[in-house]
Formats: structure tokens, sequence, C-alpha cells
């Protein structure tokens, strides 16, 4: 189909846009949907929380924080919301 066409249609009716790729839209542009849309069409895609897509740098931030001050970990467990017992397992 003929971007421009698209283009031009989205921005005559967007609220026609099928949610939640009409929130793409306003946050990234058109050009980002339809990437987006290329990448991934025909295809099931979850999208994990940003704690999910960041957990591993969050775990290594908690690891050098404990390692660089040896900073409590009731305190490390209350900055980063997670429990005491997740905080030991990752320093340990």
């Amino acid at each position: 189909m003929n971007k421009t066409f698209l283009r031009d249609a989205a921005i005559l009716h967007p609220h026609l846009i099928l949610p939640p790729y009409d929130e793409v839209l306003n946050m990234d542009g058109f050009d980002a949907i339809c990437a987006f849309s290329q990448a991934f069409s025909g295809g099931s895609v979850y999208v994990p929380s940003l704690r999910s897509i960041f957990k591993g740098c969050i775990e290594q931030e908690i690891r050098n924080k404990y390692n660089n001050n040896k900073k409590n970990i009731r305190a490390l467990a209350k900055d980063y919301t997670v429990s005491e017992r997740y905080i030991r397992s990752l320093v340990q």
C-alpha cells in the first residue's frame, strides 16, 4: 500500500487507527509505526514491562552499589522496590 496514502489517511482519521498502535503513532510518528508493522506483521508480539526489559541492568546496578559501598540490603531493597531476600540472592 502507498505510504503517502496511508499517511494522509492517518492524518484525516486518527481516531480510526487500532489501539495500541494509535499510541505508538502518537509517540514515535508514522515512520515508526510503519517500521514496526513491517518487522512484526502477522505475528503475535508480547511487550514486557520496562522492569522486565531492563532487569539485567537493574540487577547489575544493585550488585555494583552493594559491592562499592557495602550499602545495606534493606536500603537497596527499598531503593529498587524489591525484597531483601532478592537482594541477598543477587549479591551472594
